[in-house]
């Protein structure tokens, strides 16, 4: 029996991760529980386990007297002779309790006893090892729809994934593979609770330090993510070692390592930026593959004047604001864009301003590659309240367009067409390039930005 006893609670070591020691306390408790429903009490009882050979012992601590009055904790020195001859009146004596004669009412009731430790200790077991995995990503088995919600298997514990966690559009068969974060792991009486997420902007991130071995080892670090989960990503990356290309990194050869998150996240756009400390630089790379004319931050009150040519107006703001919207909550800036025209003629938005703090940057940050423009979100959609949103982080891919920018950004010059980028229409249909060039023969902006720099 005993032997028979050692292997079941081997078996129960390996499978439910519960440790001996647990199991011998279950024990010990269950026979005590046991004594108390057969005698009443189980004050004097006392249990003792051989660890080594499983075997236990049961006896209660009675008092020789002469008269017994409680024989639960009492016994005559008769009595007591036949159990030790050493025993005298006052002595305490250990008498031996056999298991097999508790009633089946205390059978069952030891047995409940080890039971509930059992499911106790299972609990706390899958608590703690999914407790680790918080703010983590996991490979989880959709099971079944329960309601709106989503219940996934993660192992040895089911997680939730909650309808306003999910990504609009995403459906799920019973069986498919999904990768989810865990949010939060709660503790319940009827087990770990675990909440899933597959809009987490921190999704994103741990996708990539699983996939990306220099930002695994620290060599490129994620600095901020911004996303609007199931259409597009923003993410600005750092490089700690000056001969590794942190864009570059991330993307992959032939775009195989962000390809394969692409994938995951179900066709979702990622844009790779470069991020800098100058919040101008940060902004202009923020607002690829728009161009940008100028650039006017303020670190202070965290809001920054953009001026971007007239024919990238809407593709600085981005298909109903996304662009500028990501671009705002990456950097942490309330964003103001407005195209050359618009920045002329507008009251408290002096183009000569724009020069002035031009020239306190370096020539090659705000020449013609700057990017940017959102003047035209200000007539069709609060731009200033949806700019206000500061998020950690997000993803421009700026040096990578042939992956992400062209083909996204086709679908935001649908937005050339809405009424804020009318006047701008004509202007587009005829030959954008050839009145950009007239418009640089006429009133070069760059060559004035020069001029300016080399005269002071």
């Amino acid at each position: 029996m005993n032997k028979e006893l050692m292997e079941a609670l081997d078996i129960l070591e390996k499978e439910k991760e519960i440790s001996k020691e647990t199991l011998f306390d279950a024990i010990e408790n269950s026979l005590i529980t046991a004594c108390k429903n057969h005698f009443g009490k189980s004050d004097n009882i006392k249990v003792e386990i051989d660890k080594e050979t499983c075997d236990f012992l049961c006896y209660a601590e009675k008092e020789v007297v002469e008269e017994v009055e409680d024989d639960c904790v009492q016994i005559s020195l008769e009595d007591a002779l036949k159990i030790s001859k050493r025993a005298q009146l006052g002595n305490i004596i250990h008498v031996e309790i056999k298991s097999k004669e508790f009633g089946r009412i205390a059978t069952q009731n030891a047995k409940n006893v080890i039971l509930q430790k059992i499911r106790e200790e299972e609990r706390s077991v899958i608590y703690n090892q999914y407790y680790e995995k918080e703010k983590d990503i996991v490979t989880g088995i959709v099971q079944r729809y329960v309601g709106r919600n989503i219940s996934i298997n993660l192992g040895k514990a089911d997680g939730i994934l909650n309808e306003s966690e999910q990504v609009k559009g995403e459906m799920f068969k019973p069986t498919e593979r999904i990768k989810v974060y865990i949010l939060e792991v709660k503790n319940t009486p009827k087990g770990p609770r675990i909440l899933v997420s597959r809009t987490h902007p921190e999704l994103v991130k741990r996708l990539f330090e699983s996939e990306v071995t220099e930002i695994k080892d620290g060599t490129v670090e994620i600095k901020s993510i911004a996303r609007e989960a199931g259409s597009r990503t923003k993410m600005a990356v750092w490089s700690n070692n000056p001969n590794v290309d942190a864009v570059g990194a991330c993307v992959g050869i032939n775009g195989t390592r962000v390809n394969t998150i692409v994938e995951e996240l179900r066709g979702e756009k990622i844009d790779i930026i470069n991020w800098d400390e100058n919040p101008g630089n940060l902004i202009q790379n923020a607002l690829s593959p728009a161009k940008i004319v100028a650039v006017f931050a303020d670190p202070d009150e965290k809001t920054a004047k953009v001026v971007v040519p007239d024919y990238q107006l809407s593709l600085a703001i981005g298909k109903e604001g996304q662009n500028a919207r990501l671009a705002a909550r990456l950097t942490g800036y309330k964003i103001d864009i407005k195209s050359e025209t618009q920045a002329k003629d507008a009251p408290g938005f002096r183009y000569e301003d724009y020069i002035d703090e031009y020239d306190e940057y370096e020539e090659d940050e705000y020449g013609e590659e700057l990017e940017g423009d959102e003047d035209g979100l200000e007539a069709e959609m609060p731009e200033e309240e949806s700019m206000k949103e500061g998020d950690d982080g997000e993803e421009s891919y700026g040096e990578e367009e042939s992956y992400d920018g062209e083909e996204s950004y086709e679908e935001e010059e649908s937005y050339d067409g809405e009424e804020s980028y009318e006047e701008e229409e004509s202007y587009d249909g005829e030959e954008p390039n050839e009145e950009e060039e007239s418009y640089d023969g006429e009133e070069p902006y760059e060559a004035e930005a020069e001029e300016e720099l080399t005269e002071g």
